[in-house]
């Protein structure tokens, strides 16, 4: 079941604060979103722990693991 979450993150890029809508699905995804500041691609990765509360997080596509 999906749900809907409205969460304040920092650009990776240009560091300002902006408020974005992340759909949870039951299972982990990445996906691209540009920031509505500086336009740069952010890359959030969205972890489901077993009791189904969402991690949210971001970092820029130069950034790997």
């Amino acid at each position: 079941m999906s749900e809907l979450l409205e969460k304040d993150i920092s650009c990776p890029y240009c560091g300002e604060s902006i408020d974005v809508i992340i759909e949870t699905l039951e299972e982990n995804q990445e996906y691209i979103e540009d920031c509505q500041v500086c336009c740069r691609p952010i890359v959030f990765n969205i972890e489901v722990a077993f009791d189904g509360s969402p991690t949210i997080s971001v970092h820029s596509e130069d950034e790997t693991y």
